[in-house]
């Protein structure tokens, strides 16, 4: 759980110190195992990297770690051998050093770093607890095994509390909901009702462009440009927390109300390459939602039933089962030869539910493949359940 809170400047130039020192041994010790692997092909572990940080502080130019808690130095090298271990287990790629201003500053703390009671929190090296706003009270008897401590590029402080918990399932219910995202109605569901875009990239366009060409005629390493580069940073935290308010209350609410979730695999990596909709796609935050829905129903006990991309959920008749040859983006209403009228995200919608007990029964779908990778050149329908993201 994430809270945010406001150090004093001691607290402050402490974590500051903290996260420099953090971000200092990634480094290096990312530095060192790759150095070990290209010139002799040595494969060095998290064990070898801790020795190296204890040899470091010994030193005259690194003898500054010694002044900060020793404790998210080695959780920095945990970090770093996960890292490695995703990379050679092919699901990362190779990790990347940690930069000043690119990177989120964040320290992490383990149950010997930190003293949590009766709701304060204490870190290492500090005489002080933070100055927490408690926004919602932590699960009844959880007491916190990691701490991490956070800044965004805001300049907003931010704690996180990893705590042992079991959420409760959801009461039962028979409703099943299929959801049509896109850009003129954030989701459109399948009983007709459309759920607005608030378009918050948008609503701040001008004051995110003000403050950006304020930004670009500061000089390079000026104090002003540091603050203009803050009021920057500012807006599109703004922009991000309404849209992420927005995703997490309409999630809620389709897991609450539903048993079975079924929505549509969209690639949106591939759909922002076109130029004239990727500002508008990113903006909604489709990708975002599926995450949010894909854990929240995993937590309380709902299905998520995901369609196949390639499902003409669309160009597909609802009426008469026709698929229409083309269907351009502007046309929002359409007539089948049968003499049905669709509303174009209504009839997704209907066709995503529709295609939902199929998916989750036998993995039945419309997934067209190349003739090519098929014996005979023949088409295969068949589709398997997509997985919540990890």
């Amino acid at each position: 759980m994430r809270y945010r809170f406001y150090p004093t400047d001691a607290q402050a130039a402490e974590l500051v110190r903290t996260f420099g020192c953090v971000r200092k041994v990634y480094n290096l010790a990312l530095q060192a195992r790759s150095e070990a692997w290209e010139l002799r092909r040595e494969r060095v572990g998290y064990g070898a990297t801790s020795a190296m940080l204890t040899a470091w502080k010994q030193t005259p130019e690194l003898g500054f770690l010694r002044d900060v808690s020793c404790v998210p130095l080695q959780q920095a090298l945990r970090h770093l051998q996960t890292a490695f271990a995703n990379f050679f287990a092919k699901r990362a790629g190779f990790p990347r050093f940690k930069s000043k201003r690119r990177s989120r500053a964040s320290a992490e703390y383990t149950a010997s770093a930190f003293g949590y009671r009766k709701g304060r929190l204490t870190l290492a090296k500090m005489s002080e607890p933070l100055d927490i706003v408690w926004s919602r009270p932590l699960p009844e008897g959880a007491v916190p095994s990691t701490v991490t401590v956070s800044r965004d590029s805001a300049g907003r402080w931010f704690v996180s509390l990893l705590c042992d918990d079991t959420v409760a399932p959801a009461p039962a219910t028979a409703n099943t909901v299929g959801v049509d995202v896109g850009i003129a109605s954030l989701a459109t569901l399948s009983t007709g009702e459309k759920i607005a875009n608030s378009r918050h990239e948008r609503r701040d366009h001008e004051r995110l462009a003000r403050a950006q060409r304020e930004l670009a005629r500061k000089e390079k390493g000026s104090n002003n440009r540091a603050k203009a580069r803050l009021r920057v940073a500012r807006v599109h935290a703004r922009i991000a927390d309404r849209r992420r308010d927005q995703l997490h209350k309409l999630s809620t609410r389709l897991v609450r109300e539903n048993q079975v979730v079924v929505v549509e695999d969209l690639s949106v990596r591939h759909m922002v390459k076109n130029r004239n909709l990727a500002r508008a796609i990113l903006d909604a935050g489709w990708r975002n939602l599926r995450m949010i829905l894909a854990y929240k129903c995993n937590w309380y006990g709902r299905e998520l039933v995901v369609v196949d991309r390639w499902f003409p959920s669309s160009k597909l008749c609802g009426a008469c089962g026709t698929v229409a040859a083309t269907l351009p983006c502007d046309v929002r209403e359409w007539t089948c030869g049968c003499g049905a009228i669709h509303d174009r995200d209504v009839n997704a919608a209907k066709n995503i539910l529709a295609a939902g007990p199929a998916v989750a029964a036998c993995g039945d779908g419309v997934r067209p493949q190349r003739e090519s990778s098929l014996p005979g050149g023949q088409r295969s329908a068949k589709q398997e359940r997509s997985q919540p993201p990890r």
